[in-house]
């Protein structure tokens, strides 16, 4: 299948909810954020955060595996350079693990190789550093490929929270609200994450940071 048939993340969130009977009023009353939130998550308005994600499909009852699902689009996969069919199995089941088990514990020491990686067909990859139970913060390593942008229709974005990171290599363009940055290496953002906002990555070589993301709940 062609990636252009693909349903986004958003469109089988909806198809979940739908076929589930939930209301969008009671999937966001259940999940902890706004039902604006999720309406704009539907449409494709907004990315949702990790624990968002999580979150909804743990609602809803269904994977996160099912938002991903191999057959019909590679959304999820290793950032290794080993082979992404032997590799992408195992991070799809620890995914859909961690949805069924919000509270497991990851870590207090998580190698590369161990770590939880979701892809984004906006070119964008996050992992997973670490969790601890009790608290609700996404942390994060995130890399914006070249080309790549948090947001693929280049809108900008709103979610709830917090989000404070740190760019550790590569040039990153960050729209807030009305403004325009360049993050260099070293560069540093916070910020509420209700104000609009999108980064992209410009240049000819990746972005790398690492990112803490608080979910208000």
């Amino acid at each position: 299948m062609s990636p252009t048939a693909v349903p986004p993340v958003g469109a089988r969130i909806r198809q979940a909810r739908q076929a589930k009977g939930v209301s969008l009023r009671a999937l966001a009353r259940d999940v902890g954020v706004s039902a604006s939130l999720v309406s704009q998550i539907e449409t494709g308005k907004s990315q949702p955060s990790v624990s968002t994600l999580y979150a909804i499909t743990t609602v809803l009852g269904i994977s996160v595996e099912s938002l991903f699902d191999a057959g019909e689009a590679a959304a999820v996969s290793p950032v290794a350079a080993a082979s992404p069919v032997a590799a992408q199995a195992p991070v799809l089941r620890a995914l859909a693990a961690f949805a069924a088990d919000p509270g497991r514990r990851i870590g207090p020491v998580v190698t590369p190789r161990e770590r939880e990686v979701l892809e984004l067909d906006s070119g964008v990859v996050w992992e997973r550093l670490g969790h601890v139970p009790g608290t609700d913060v996404d942390f994060l390593q995130v890399t914006y490929r070249p080309g790549g942008a948090s947001s693929g229709s280049g809108g900008l974005m709103r979610h709830a929270g917090t989000e404070y990171g740190c760019l550790t290599s590569g040039e990153l363009v960050l729209t807030l609200g009305f403004e325009e940055y360049t993050l260099r290496p070293g560069d540093a953002v916070c910020f509420e994450s209700p104000t609009p906002h999108r980064y992209r990555n410009d240049g000819a070589e990746p972005a790398v940071g690492v990112w803490f993301v608080f979910s208000d709940t």
